[in-house]
């Protein structure tokens, strides 16, 4: 299946790499953190390493490692504004449960 990002994020990560001047897109990962035990992680990647797994969704890589792919497999990134907030959505079919303040998940 593989991650993907909305044409919206697309276009956000696109316009992020471009005021920084560098970059081959994104990495999505997970981490071991919060209280559901899980958190995404998500940075500029300059460098890909041997082992990455490389999607591209609207003309942006991401990058993820193929430790994290099962828990994120399957998984759009979107950017959505609701009111003043804006901000990455993680829209994760493996998602089991989430912790209450939504800064963590377990699957």
């Amino acid at each position: 299946m593989g991650v993907t990002l909305s044409q919206s994020a697309a276009k956000h990560v696109a316009n992020f790499i471009a005021k920084r001047g560098k970059g081959l897109g994104i990495r999505l990962g997970v981490r071991t953190s919060g209280c559901s035990g899980m958190a995404y992680k998500l940075e500029f990647v300059d460098e890909k390493q041997d082992e990455d797994l490389v999607f591209e969704s609207h003309g942006v890589q991401v990058i993820v490692d193929p430790k994290s792919l099962p828990y994120i497999d399957g998984t759009e990134l979107d950017f959505v504004r609701e009111g003043l907030n804006e901000g990455f959505k993680f829209n994760n079919p493996n998602v089991k449960d989430a912790c209450g303040c939504g800064e963590s998940f377990n699957v």
